[in-house]
């Protein structure tokens, strides 16, 4: 095995392999769109091209068809388990980060029209909506399954703070409704 940089992407595709078995990047890209995808985002392309990578440093194994579609499927190899496991074992000393443009935008809010932060508020907050009615929604299905209750504990931190989210921006609506946000303040260099 080479030695190869592994990054969080390289523990998803060796994790999500591990978990479900032999699979095609396809495979990934769907089933980590319906799982990890809800708080580890990251572009598609990885998947892609980062099983092939993984292959190439002996952590996953290539099985190539000889015919039809020539489907390629990623297998973890004892290595790829090894790597997984150690990086599981390992401490996290990062701060959780939170990427939410609506966020800068209210950062921002100062520089805005009158309507612009109600309107922004207003879409966060059926944004917010929505997602806890899916994340609900998953619960209602998926929770009582045992081979897949470990993994449900997320979708519990998931709620969390997407109802946190919910609260927030429903006060930051109320405040706007108040006018605490209509006035426009420029730039000292305009």
């Amino acid at each position: 095995m080479s030695t190869v940089r592994l990054s969080t992407t390289s523990y998803v595709v060796l994790g999500m392999i591990a978990l479900r078995g032999p699979s095609t990047s396809y495979d990934l890209k769907r089933a980590i769109g319906r799982s990890v995808g809800y708080f580890w985002n990251f572009p598609h392309a990885q998947l892609y091209s980062e099983p092939k990578r993984l292959e190439e440093a002996g952590l996953l194994e290539l099985d190539e068809e000889d015919s039809g579609r020539r489907r390629k499927t990623f297998s973890i190899t004892e290595a790829g388990r090894k790597a997984l496991r150690e990086w599981m074992a390992e401490p996290v000393n990062e701060h959780f980060e939170l990427r939410d443009v609506a966020e800068i935008k209210l950062f921002f809010s100062e520089l805005a029209g009158p309507d612009d932060v109600a309107r922004l508020a207003k879409e966060q907050v059926e944004q917010h909506e929505r997602r806890i009615a899916e994340y609900e929604e998953m619960q209602r299905r998926f929770g009582h399954i045992e081979e897949v209750a470990g993994r449900m504990i997320t979708l519990e931190l998931g709620l969390g703070m997407e109802y946190a989210a919910l609260e927030f921006w429903r006060r930051v609506r109320e405040r706007a409704a108040r006018g605490e946000f209509t006035t426009e303040k420029r730039s000292t260099q305009d």
